[in-house]
């Protein structure tokens, strides 16, 4: 198996570097406020970064905390207020082999639940000119502001607790007595649906798992609906409204909480908003689109013209994807997975996030951001969390690829645990829908699956389990052919690995008998080349980890204040105590999580 594929930039490539020093030639702020959520009655202050092709006489912030745009130009303000910042010592830069100049401003405290929006200007007094932080192209004001909510909203309680179970609707159960429809186009409907998810509800709670994340419902061309015509209404392969929220309600009758898969950022080629701003340019859906030339060229993703971005910045487009929002919360949805987080501006986050908490304080709001862990902190105080690319990159890496060593990955995790606030939460998963399955890489190695997927399960944020993960559901090629590649429909009956179910089993049920595995501080105990154990800590509960990827190994622990007895809820290793040390003894590929009794 050669390179791993993620969908998105999360690595140090060609491409970041350049991005980089775009950066550093630039007028930069990239979000950068301390404190990143700012709180009622707390100064904000900002930094911007003047690279080495800009020159800079004074720097202005426009603010408002009005429902309106900053505007201003040369430290006038035509909209709002304007904070001039001050210069700070110089940053050499070697990436760009030049300087770069900082500049910081101080915005004044706020109200609860006021929202803040800004806009940052180089002014070049001596030709006259300003230039914008991060905004392209030949208008000097393109693009959105910036901006963040003041507040004391914390992510909900219950997201903390949540072991979380992925379905891809149409690849997941048809229903009882219904069959799979007979295909081999792995694009195309294979059948599964709303009453297939009820009809498995059972299942999933008796794996240990107490939140669902379903893809997107809403009606639309393709089989995974990403690309919707109508983000109100079911897909009629699916079911119907009345299904979902007979879903919703019977999920939560077994203690499960539903996040739903919602797509705020574009809309399928076929909806009705994109055909009519096509046909007519005076439509008044034309400015929920970005043409670059009208009717055919038009921004999309990723350049898949099935998939045209909307301007959320255009008032009634945004309106429209909030109401959208807001009319699934009516469905008892417990929150949302927001499908390509990096598009929206974050001012679009703070006014849906601001939205929904109005309607439910404890809903969740979950990005999909595929970016390195400097991209997500900007996301901290604009939405609830988001998943956890580089965290997942560095599991396989390490225990499928076996790129990194053990104490590698200790000190990742070390560094990787304290970088975001605590409020902010990261879901871990080692596979999902758009990348190679986790036991395609592995080779279908099991004991790889099971390595990873302890050590997802011992961390303390929230784990995610792509359906048939648990099972042993693999794949027949590389994602790189085509992402539908790695959704073959899940596997029942006899075509199940019961020893990897049952592995799945025993993680959620240790997972939920230990608040310290979900929760606690972790505090590595021991590591070599071959064998890595950590404690999960809180209060007075104690639970160790160890991991074996080496020769069959005895490891000798002190123990001192820990506790005297222990189970082994994985059964696959033994221990034995002598005076204050532990005798661990696992076989090669083994793990052991021991909960005190």
């Amino acid at each position: 198996m050669g390179e791993d594929f993620i969908f998105g930039v999360t690595s140090y490539s060609d491409y970041v570097v350049k991005r980089r020093q775009d950066e550093l030639h630039s007028v930069w702020h990239y979000h950068r406020i301390e404190p990143r959520d700012p709180q009622p009655d707390q100064p904000v202050k900002i930094l911007v970064d003047i690279g080495c092709n800009h020159r800079a006489d004074a720097v202005f912030c426009y603010w408002t905390t009005a429902d309106e745009q900053p505007a201003g130009r040369a430290g006038k303000a035509t909209c709002g207020n304007v904070l001039a910042l001050e210069k700070e010592v110089p940053i050499w830069e070697d990436l760009v082999w030049g300087y770069v100049d900082r500049w910081v401003g101080i915005l004044p405290p706020q109200a609860d639940g006021t929202q803040v929006r800004y806009r940052i200007e180089a002014w070049d007094e001596h030709q006259g000119i300003s230039a914008f932080a991060d905004h392209s192209g030949a208008d000097p004001m393109q693009g959105p502001p910036f901006a963040f909510h003041v507040d004391n909203w914390q992510a909900p309680d219950w997201i903390r607790d949540a072991i979380i179970y992925q379905i891809i609707v149409d690849r997941f159960y048809p229903g009882d007595g219904q069959k799979w429809k007979d295909t081999n186009d792995m694009g195309g409907i294979f059948g599964g649906t709303l009453c297939g998810i009820i009809d498995k509800l059972p299942y999933i709670s008796s794996l240990g798992f107490n939140t669902l994340w379903i893809s997107p419902i809403s009606e639309g061309p393709s089989s995974h609906h990403y690309d919707t015509t109508d983000h109100r209404t079911v897909a009629a392969h699916f079911g119907t409204n009345v299904v979902f929220r007979e879903l919703v309600q019977k999920a939560h009758a077994m203690g499960m909480r539903v996040l739903l898969d919602f797509v705020a950022h574009a809309t399928s080629d076929q909806h009705p908003f994109l055909k009519s701003a096509r046909e007519n340019r005076d439509s008044p859906y034309y400015p929920f689109y970005i043409f670059n030339q009208w009717p055919d060229d038009y921004d999309c993703f990723f350049g898949v013209k099935s998939l045209p971005y909307l301007n959320l910045e255009y008032a009634p487009a945004r309106q429209y994807i909030i109401d959208s929002a807001l009319y699934w919360m009516d469905y008892a949805v417990d929150g949302f997975r927001l499908d390509y987080a990096i598009k929206p501006s974050r001012d679009f986050w703070v006014s849906l996030q601001s939205a929904l908490r109005m309607v439910r304080p404890d809903v969740c709001t979950l990005g999909e951001a595929v970016t390195s862990p400097e991209g997500l902190r900007t996301f901290e105080g604009k939405l609830d969390g988001c998943l956890d690319f580089s965290l997942a990159d560095a599991i396989r890496s390490t225990f499928v690829y076996q790129k990194n060593d053990l104490s590698f990955f200790s000190q990742f995790l070390d560094l990787h645990e304290r970088y975001p606030t605590p409020n902010f939460i990261r879901p871990s998963f080692i596979d999902n829908h758009d990348m190679n399955r986790v036991l395609f890489i592995a080779d279908g190695d099991i004991r790889k699956v099971k390595m990873a997927a302890t050590c997802q399960f011992t961390l303390s944020q929230p784990p995610i389990v792509l359906y048939g993960t648990e099972v042993g559901l693999s794949q027949k090629v590389d994602c790189r052919n085509g992402l539908d590649v790695v959704r073959e429909p899940m596997p029942w009956d006899d075509y199940q690995n019961g020893d990897l179910m049952k592995f799945y089993r025993k993680l959620c049920q240790a997972r939920s008998s230990c608040p310290a595995i979900r929760r606690g501080s972790r505090k590595t105990l021991y590591v070599d080349k071959s064998t890595f154990v950590y404690s999960k800590s809180q209060g007075t509960e104690t639970c160790i980890v160890v991991l074996n990827v080496g020769d069959k190994k005895q490891i000798l622990l002190k123990t001192e204040n820990l506790s005297k007895q222990y189970v082994d809820m994985l059964g696959e290793g033994s221990y034995s105590r002598t005076g204050d040390a532990l005798n661990l003894k696992l076989e090669p590929w083994q793990a052991s999580i021991l909960l005190p009794e």
